[in-house]
């Protein structure tokens, strides 16, 4: 009886190993059918970026099971659109591989990236889970700008960046990033904005905590609380402005959000997802208001955070949350999704069956 749950479970070991390995297989799990990318196609666009995305991962992993050459999984992920990995960022607190620069191998033509830097998220398998998950909640805290991991990537970022200057404006270095690494890629933009450079960003299921406010199924109910709250932020910020009048202030939170107005990050959400699905209800809240004459109002809340303006009001210092976005290219999968995994999952991405929505914000 013993030996026999033990074969049980050795074999539901293996076959875990080998659904994973099918997942990390480009040629099993990967978009085979863009033979040919059109890079002035959004959808190919997003496919590509969320594929170099997967090839992070994929990097991670096979260091972890010491895949090497011809055992490797991670390079068809970019070799197959004509990618070579430029650079890995190394986490310098556990040595793992957490981003990847990708160069284009030929000249670039329109719309075609010459770099695009990728960002993964969280890996549960593995000894990258507890650094991973350390970060995970820096976001929540508002606090992954005062990550070793994150000042990496952002020298990165300003170094291609410096190499390549001339270029930047035509768009030709990307950035990207699912979960976690959708965080560190939306941080790196907007940092990147407020200096006068503008990257074309692609984010996969950025994180976005607050109250789950799109579960509510009674729509009136849920633009009710999200009435209040804006009137409640705005309330609070004015309070909080008028409190620090008289203080020497050289850049306030209006300031830092207006600069990002002609940044048009790319975000992809899916609603059955709750680390992403309040993007929804973010955005589509503003064009609520500005219908019921309350335009003003929410342009004043949506530049703030409800605990942010109350800490700034009682003279204690706040960091600014990652979603607050004055634009973006919100794109929503309404495919069903089987599970919570299934909708946080970055492989919905580059697929062709999915059921795609796109709103654009400015």
């Amino acid at each position: 009886m013993d030996l026999s749950n033990t074969e049980k479970k050795e074999s539901s070991s293996k076959n875990l190993d080998v659904l994973l390995s099918e997942r990390e297989s480009f040629e099993l799990s990967g978009p085979l059918h863009l033979t040919s990318i059109d890079w002035t196609n959004l959808d190919h666009r997003r496919s590509v970026a969320a594929c170099l995305v997967q090839g992070v991962y994929i990097i991670e992993r096979d260091r972890q099971e010491n895949r090497q050459l011809s055992e490797a999984l991670a390079p068809p992920w970019w070799n197959f659109f004509q990618f070579e990995l430029y650079s890995q960022l190394i986490d310098d607190a556990d040595s793992c591989v957490f981003g990847a620069i990708y160069k284009f191998k030929h000249a670039p033509s329109q719309g075609t990236p010459s770099y695009i830097i990728a960002f993964r998220g969280t890996l549960t398998k593995g000894n990258a889970f507890s650094r991973d998950l350390e970060l995970d909640i820096h976001i929540i805290k508002n606090g992954l700008h005062q990550t070793s991991r994150f000042e990496i990537a952002m020298q990165a970022i300003r170094n291609l960046v410096a190499a390549n200057g001339s270029q930047t404006s035509k768009s030709t270095i990307w950035l990207t990033g699912h979960s976690l690494g959708s965080a560190m890629a939306l941080l790196a933009g907007k940092r990147m904005a407020k200096s006068g450079i503008f990257l074309d960003s692609y984010l996969f299921n950025p994180p976005f905590f607050a109250a789950p406010l799109e579960n509510i199924k009674d729509p009136n109910i849920k633009h009710g609380i999200r009435i209040a709250s804006s009137f409640l932020t705005a309330g609070l910020a004015v309070a909080a402005k008028l409190k620090n009048a008289n203080q020497q202030r050289n850049n306030t939170p209006e300031d830092a959000f207006l600069a990002l107005a002609g940044w048009v990050p790319c975000l992809y959400v899916n609603p059955a997802d709750y680390i992403c699905s309040e993007y929804i209800g973010y955005f589509e809240h503003r064009k609520k208001m500005e219908e019921i004459g309350a335009g003003g109002i929410e342009r004043l809340a949506t530049q703030h955070s409800i605990s942010g303006v109350f800490l700034n009001a009682i003279g204690k210092e706040s960091h600014e949350p990652l979603h607050l976005l004055p634009s973006a290219n919100l794109t929503i999968n309404l495919t069903r999704a089987a599970d919570f995994k299934e909708a946080h999952g970055i492989h919905q991405w580059w697929r062709c069956d999915q059921h795609l929505e796109t709103r654009i914000y400015s």
